[in-house]
């Protein structure tokens, strides 16, 4: 009797056993990506966009168009910028204070959250492409014909730094004050070790436009860009190599990939021409095709936490992106 309880105990444990593998796989399963459609009120491009966390977001594109958002992308209401400029890139450093920049040197700022901007005067006129800040002070703007621009009093004055070229410089990432990385035209990538003293150029081997640079820590960084362009570096910036996925039977032409973020060490996320969405959860080994409820191309992306994001683009198109378990 005492042989056959034990004989029942050890088959029950071995049925639980194989039931929460189950549970587990299914579980694992149920994780997914849900992409939803968001009524922007606008039909400009949308070229940049920033949210601070789950709710207070903003974007900015043609015809000086800036949107601002309270609850998540639920509602988007149109600021005056004060300007018709193309406007490219979008950053706010806390919840009040914040710049956009685009066009022929423009740069306005926000000190009320992004409810009223005024204008800066900067040293260039060329085209302002991309934003970024390593710390409350030290700061930096990056466009064309290879302008750099530094501030290092929290974004009241700007100075140029050499930069060693001439070709469009398209995003900027820092990993903190002393470390950068920019991207741009020709194959350009540029990367700095001492806060933009100077600028050193590693050689990518490539004559794609780079349209965006992301780090998911100090090391690994991905930059993308026309025709497919995937570039992976695992030593800071020093070094490129070439992880360009495959067209496919399907395909005829790659697709112009225009942004990238990492939310942490493994799960990164890509969007761009036609709508396309990809997604890595394993530190961009493997990239997967999400659905796209959109065929306009998307030019913009915001993860402001591992499983929520935004991306705005063409025809004032704006869409939330959620991943997790449903």
């Amino acid at each position: 009797m005492r042989h056959h309880t034990l004989r029942t105990m050890a088959l029950a444990f071995c049925l639980f056993a194989l039931w929460m593998s189950g549970a587990l796989e299914a579980s694992t399963q149920e994780t997914q990506v849900t992409v939803a459609m968001q009524k922007s009120g606008s039909e400009a491009t949308l070229l940049g966009l920033y949210f601070r966390d789950s709710l207070l977001g903003w974007t900015v594109g043609s015809g000086g168009t800036i949107l601002k958002t309270t609850d998540g992308g639920r509602k988007w209401k149109k600021v005056s910028s004060g300007t018709t400029a193309l406007l490219t890139a979008v950053y706010f450093r806390d919840a009040r204070r914040g710049w956009v920049v685009g066009a022929n040197g423009t740069v306005r700022t926000s000190q009320d959250g992004g409810e009223t901007w005024s204008a800066m005067t900067l040293s260039t006129q060329a085209p302002l492409y991309g934003i970024a800040f390593a710390s409350p002070s030290k700061g930096w703007l990056v466009g064309g014909n290879g302008t750099i621009l530094q501030t290092t009093d929290g974004g009241e004055n700007w100075t140029d730094q050499a930069s060693g070229t001439s070709a469009a410089l398209h995003s900027i990432f820092l990993t903190n004050e002393q470390h950068g990385t920019i991207v741009g035209a020709l194959g350009t990538i540029l990367t700095t070790s001492d806060g933009g003293v100077s600028w050193s150029a590693p050689d990518s081997q490539s004559s794609a436009t780079f349209f965006d640079v992301a780090f998911a820590d100090d090391s690994n960084g991905w930059a993308v860009g026309n025709a497919g362009a995937l570039f992976q570096t695992t030593d800071g910036g020093a070094h490129w190599v070439d992880r360009t996925l495959p067209c496919g039977r399907t395909c005829n032409k790659l697709t112009d990939l225009i942004r990238v973020r990492f939310t942490d060490a493994q799960q990164g996320w890509i969007v761009g021409e036609h709508g396309q969405i990809l997604r890595t959860n394993d530190a961009g080994f493997n990239w997967v095709e999400e659905r796209s409820p959109v065929k306009h191309s998307l030019m913009a992306l915001s993860f402001p936490r591992t499983t929520a994001g935004w991306a705005a683009g063409e025809g004032g198109m704006i869409i939330s992106i959620s991943y997790g378990r449903q």
